[in-house]
């Protein structure tokens, strides 16, 4: 029994080392697919937001900077970058629109892409709803003065406390406005967060890793989405969060992207390592115009 287990440990450790070291040829192959998909790219992309060549620039960073995401299978990665531009989204985690996160599909036994909205896309996203007219979501930490309640009077009421009596967090809440005069709130405290974030194949690293606390207003604004009118773009974008997309057709973007029973990659890092930036592209992709500003360019 034992060979046997050490045999399958032995055997799982060689298909990703051998995985490995085909990562160069399998990023170069990923790159030229990457500039064939630019004119879908353009046609997926909203008319309110332009530039195909930043969207594909971006894809070949994360290429580079996300260990593993050139292993993935073509198919799912321009699942999630099609996906990525029909919603009008940056993949990356500069922006904290989108996540591309390699994950290895046990059924399979390849890496395949699996998309995270982040907070900032679900927000972004929001704002292209014509009734929306405000949405704010905040963190509420020890010694804040806090009080809500749900009803037919419903209250929330929020003063923060400042300097030194601030502790640690407690709640995390969503609000909403809409053009009608209608208003909706959500209030989640740190344990139903933490039993969220814990059915997440990513809970331990990727944006709950590196922004726990955007992410945890994510969640509330996700749950609070459920109680407003939704577009169709936002109502896709729920759709395909945290999902694999395997057909990157205009159709694949109407249908729901699958939940797989797999392992979310922990990326190992290096410190002092330098990352590379939007303008540091694969020598394959020189030639495209330099429309990309720098990561440390963007903000929130």
């Amino acid at each position: 029994m034992s060979t046997n287990l050490a045999e399958r440990v032995a055997n799982k450790r060689a298909g990703r080392s051998a995985a490995a070291a085909h990562r160069p040829a399998q990023q170069s192959t990923l790159v030229q697919f990457v500039q064939k998909l630019r004119p879908q790219i353009e046609r997926a992309l909203p008319a309110h937001v332009g530039g195909a060549d930043r969207i594909a620039r971006i894809a070949l960073t994360e290429l580079r900077r996300v260990e593993h995401l050139a292993e993935c299978t073509q198919e799912s990665f321009a699942g999630a970058l099609m996906t990525c531009s029909a919603l009008g989204l940056e993949p990356g985690g500069v922006s904290g629109e989108a996540y591309l996160l390699p994950f290895w599909n046990k059924k399979i036994r390849q890496y395949e892409v699996q998309l995270v909205v982040g907070y900032q896309g679900m927000i972004r996203l929001f704002w292209q709803h014509p009734l929306a007219a405000g949405l704010d979501a905040h963190t509420v930490s020890e010694g804040d003065d806090f009080e809500y309640e749900y009803g037919l009077a419903p209250v929330l009421r929020h003063k923060p406390a400042r300097g030194s009596a601030k502790g640690q967090p407690t709640h995390y809440y969503a609000v909403a406005r809409l053009a009608n005069g209608g208003s909706a709130f959500v209030v989640l405290d740190v344990d139903d967060i933490e039993a969220i974030r814990k059915r997440s194949k990513a809970k331990d690293f990727g944006p709950w890793a590196t922004d726990y606390d955007a992410m945890a207003r994510k969640t509330c604004v996700r749950q609070l989405f459920k109680l407003l009118p939704k577009s169709a773009e936002l109502a896709r974008a729920v759709a395909h969060d945290e999902t694999v997309r395997r057909d990157p057709s205009p159709e694949g973007f109407d249908t729901p992207g699958d939940y797989i029973d797999g392992e979310v990659v922990k990326p190992s890092v290096t410190q002092g390592e330098e990352q590379p930036t939007v303008e540091d592209v694969p020598a394959e992709f020189a030639g495209w115009p330099e429309a990309a500003e720098s990561p440390t360019a963007g903000g929130e």
